[in-house]
């Protein structure tokens, strides 16, 4: 289960960078990151820490609570 909101949220910020457009590249420099990083993370595949997440939300110019404004389906 922990896995589908790792790929959720990961999903949810893709679609917040694509709409400032700001490309992952853009994206690593702002967070002082590699763009491996910033890709791993879009596809769910590691558990971000709070300061990444803080990091990703001053670069994208919003709340650290948007980051996590999406719903994940229940099975």
């Amino acid at each position: 289960m922990e896995n589908k909101y790792l790929v959720e949220l990961g999903a949810h910020v893709k679609k917040l960078r694509e709409k400032k457009n700001i490309s992952q590249s853009e994206l690593a420099r702002l967070t002082f990151k590699d763009r491996q990083s910033i890709h791993r993370f879009e596809k769910g595949k590691v558990n971000p820490s709070v300061i990444f997440l803080t990091e990703i939300a001053k670069a994208l110019e919003v709340p650290m609570k948007k980051l996590f404004d999406f719903e994940v389906e229940e099975e």
